[in-house]
C-alpha cells in the first residue's frame, strides 16, 4: 500500500503560510498579520491571519486550516458520492489579497488535501488548489508573467499539464449569471491522485511557493500608479463580482461553511469594501471597456 504522509502536508502547509505572510510584509512595510488561532468543536482547527489598512494591501488573509470528523460534508460527496460514511481530514491554506490601488489586481491562492478513511479499506485521498488574477485596470505584460510562472512551475510535471489546469481554471473561475470570467485565470486542479502520493505533494508544492513568484512582481510594477476617485470605485464594483464567486459558487466556501468551520475565516476572502451598481456599463472606448472586451473571457497568454 502506497505510503501517504499526512504530517509532511501539513509541515508544508504551515510553512506556505510563513513565507508568504513574510513576503507580504516585507512589500507592506510597517503593516503586520495579526493571527487568530481557533478550533473546530467537531475537530481539528486552524490559524487565521489578517493584515489590514496597509499602504499597499487593504486586507490579506492568510488562513491554514487542518479539521476532521466522522461524516464528509455535503459539498465533497455531491461528486464523490463513494465517500459518504468516511471519516475525514482536510488541509490547507487558502488566501486572498484585496489591494489598494486598483492597478494592483486582487489575487487568490489555495492548496489543500482530503483524506477520506474507512476500517478495513484502503484511504481515498487527494490534493487540489490553484491560483487565479483578478484585475481591473489590466495589463498584458502582467498576465503574460502571471502565466509564464504557471507554465514554468507546471513544465517538469507534464507538457500538457499548464494547458489542462489553466483551461480548469477558465471554467471553474466563471460566472455564468453574467457571462464572464472572475479575472484571467491562472490554474485549477482538484482530486488529484492519479500520480500517486509524491508527485502529486510535489507538484502542490510547486503551485504554492509559484504563488509569491507569479504575484509580487506585479505589485511592485503597479503600487505606485496614481489613481482617483474613478477608478476606485471601478475597482469597488468589480469587487461585488468577486463576492458574488465566493457566496454562490466557490466550493471551498461551501465545504467550509458545511464542516462547521470558523465563519470569520472562510468570509475573510470578502473584501472589506464594495459595492453593486444597476445596469452599469462602462463608456466605449475607456479602460474599464478594455477588461470587458478583452479580459473577462477565456485566452491564450
Amino acid at each position: 500500500m502506497e505510503h501517504v504522509d499526512k504530517h509532511a502536508v501539513k509541515a508544508f502547509l504551515l510553512s506556505l503560510q510563513d513565507q508568504i505572510c513574510q513576503s507580504l510584509e516585507s512589500q507592506d512595510k510597517g503593516v503586520v498579520f495579526e493571527q487568530d488561532e481557533w478550533q473546530r468543536e467537531q475537530g481539528g482547527g486552524g490559524r487565521s491571519r489578517v493584515l489590514r489598512q496597509g499602504s499597499v494591501f487593504e486586507q490579506a488573509g492568510v488562513n491554514f486550516s487542518h479539521v476532521f470528523g466522522t461524516k464528509m460534508p455535503a459539498s465533497a460527496t455531491a461528486h464523490r458520492p463513494e465517500l459518504a460514511g468516511r471519516s475525514f481530514e482536510a488541509m490547507g491554506v487558502s488566501l486572498v489579497i484585496h489591494p489598494n490601488n486598483p492597478y494592483i489586481p486582487t489575487s487568490h491562492a489555495n492548496v489543500r488535501f482530503f483524506i477520506a478513511e474507512k476500517e478495513g479499506e484502503a484511504p481515498v485521498w487527494w490534493f487540489g488548489g490553484g491560483f487565479d488574477l483578478t484585475p481591473f485596470y489590466p495589463f498584458e505584460e502582467d498576465c503574460q508573467h502571471w502565466h509564464n510562472t504557471a507554465k514554468h512551475l507546471c513544465a517538469p510535471f507534464g507538457d500538457d499539464i499548464y494547458e489542462q489546469h489553466k483551461v480548469w481554471c477558465d471554467k471553474y473561475f466563471f460566472l455564468p449569471h453574467r457571462n464572464e470570467t472572475r479575472g484571467v485565470g491562472g490554474l485549477f486542479f482538484d482530486d488529484l491522485n492519479e500520480w500517486g502520493f509524491e508527485k502529486s505533494f510535489a507538484y502542490t508544492q510547486a503551485v504554492g511557493n509559484g504563488f509569491i513568484d507569479g504575484y509580487l512582481p506585479i505589485v511592485q510594477r503597479r503600487q505606485d500608479i496614481p489613481y482617483g476617485e474613478r477608478e476606485r470605485e471601478f475597482q469597488l464594483y468589480r469587487r461585488g463580482r468577486y463576492v458574488e464567486f465566493n457566496l454562490v459558487y466557490d466550493r471551498g466556501t461551501l465545504f467550509g461553511l458545511q464542516s462547521g468551520g470558523r465563519t470569520e475565516s472562510i468570509l475573510m476572502s470578502m473584501p472589506p469594501l464594495a459595492r453593486w451598481e444597476y445596469c452599469y456599463e462602462p463608456k466605449a472606448g475607456s479602460a474599464e471597456a478594455d477588461l470587458y472586451e478583452n479580459y473577462l473571457q477565456p485566452r491564450e497568454w
